[in-house]
C-alpha cells in the first residue's frame, strides 16, 4: 500500500472515531432529557442545564454528516466540556457537592479529549488552495 493510500485511510479510521464519538456523546446529552423533565420542577436551574445539554445533543447528532463542517460546534462541546468538568471538580473538592459528581468530572474530560484528539482539520480556504 502506498504513502498516500496509508494517510487516506487513517483519515478514514479517525472520521469514523469521530463519527462514532459523536454518535454516542449525542445520545447520551439526548438522554438528559429524561432527567430534565423530571427535574423541571424541583430543581428548575438544573432543567435548564440539562435542556443545553439536550439541544446539544442534537447538533452533535447532526454533525455527523459532516463532522468537518460542524468544527465549531465539535469544539464547542470538547472546551465546554472542559469548564463544566474544572467547575464540577472543584466544587466537589471543596464539598459544595457530593464527591460522586467526580464520574461526570471524568466524563466530560473524557468527552473533551476525544474531541479534541479527533477534531477534523480546518479545510483549506478555496481562495488560498489555487496554485500559480
Amino acid at each position: 500500500m502506498g504513502a498516500q493510500a496509508a494517510v487516506r485511510k487513517r483519515a478514514m479510521n479517525r472520521e469514523l472515531a469521530l463519527k462514532v464519538v459523536l454518535t454516542v456523546v449525542g445520545l447520551l446529552f439526548l438522554a438528559s432529557s429524561y432527567p430534565m423533565i423530571v427535574f423541571i420542577r424541583q430543581d428548575p436551574a438544573l432543567s435548564m442545564m440539562f435542556s443545553l445539554y439536550v439541544t446539544l445533543g442534537v447538533f452533535l447528532l447532526l454533525a455527523i454528516r459532516n463532522p468537518a463542517a460542524s468544527r465549531s460546534v465539535i469544539a464547542f462541546t470538547a472546551w465546554s466540556s472542559f469548564a463544566h468538568a474544572v467547575l464540577m471538580g472543584t466544587q466537589a473538592m471543596r464539598n459544595m457537592v457530593a464527591r460522586g459528581e467526580l464520574i461526570g468530572v471524568a466524563v466530560l474530560i473524557i468527552i473533551g479529549i476525544l474531541l479534541v484528539a479527533l477534531a477534523p482539520a480546518k479545510e483549506p480556504d478555496a481562495s488560498t488552495s489555487h496554485s500559480m
